[in-house]
């Protein structure tokens, strides 16, 4: 079935330390797209027609253009055109963050369009600023209503950190690809049991994850 390959030398360390680089890029990404969609949705629910426009040309950039383009543009558009030198892993990091802030933004505005109007009202009566307003009342719900999407992102990035092997980044989809081509003659069916084990990887990452988040929608809507 070619799971004894993952039994020769370090192959099955080698297999959960990809892993441990594309969790790492995921939960970095997820932290950073966590506060910049936060602050980015909370503009976009002002209305201004300046942060509108900008706003719509950013998300409709980031949802029409895969993220394999973006990450052959930022590494190595940044690399070759601007002369910039930077890692793959960094890379890889700007890229998911510039997709999950845009994933994040607009669940926060669609979150505060469903905020009632009387909070806001109610606020200002008590002489707190706009800003003050967002930060003590209107910001601290739209994170306990987010976090469970947030949650949800996270298994979303780290099925989606396959991508980086494609600009070297050696992850557990990558290792996994090295492991079957060194013993493609002494175990053909080697290519099972390296995708099947790398499946049950994922698996027991994201599932519990996934488990997690369902937990807390149940919990906060009561």
């Amino acid at each position: 079935m070619g799971f004894e390959v993952l039994f020769k030398g370090t192959n099955m360390l080698r297999l959960l330390e990809g892993l441990l680089m594309a969790l790492k890029i995921s939960f970095i990404s997820v932290a950073i797209s966590i506060i910049l969609g936060v602050i980015l949705g909370s503009f976009m629910s002002l209305k201004k027609p300046v942060i509108t426009v900008i706003s719509k040309i950013y998300l409709e950039f980031i949802r029409l253009m895969p993220q394999m383009v973006l990450l052959f543009l930022v590494y190595f558009g940044s690399t070759k055109a601007l002369g910039i030198n930077m890692t793959a892993e960094t890379a890889s990091i700007i890229v998911f963050s510039l997709w999950g802030t845009a994933e994040m933004s607009d669940l926060v505005r669609g979150a505060l369009g469903g905020i009632p109007a009387i909070q806001y009202e109610s606020s200002y009566s008590l002489g707190l600023t706009t800003g003050q307003t967002y930060k003590y009342v209107i910001i601290p719900q739209i994170i306990r209503r987010m976090l469970p999407l947030s949650i949800n992102l996270v298994t979303r990035m780290i099925k989606t950190t396959s991508l980086v092997m494609m600009i070297g980044i050696v992850e557990v989809l990558k290792v996994g690809q090295q492991i079957i081509e060194a013993n493609r003659k002494s175990s053909p069916n080697a290519a099972f049991g390296v995708f099947a084990t790398i499946f049950a990887l994922y698996f027991l990452v994201c599932w519990p994850i996934s488990v997690f988040s369902k937990y807390l929608e149940k919990k906060w809507e009561n």
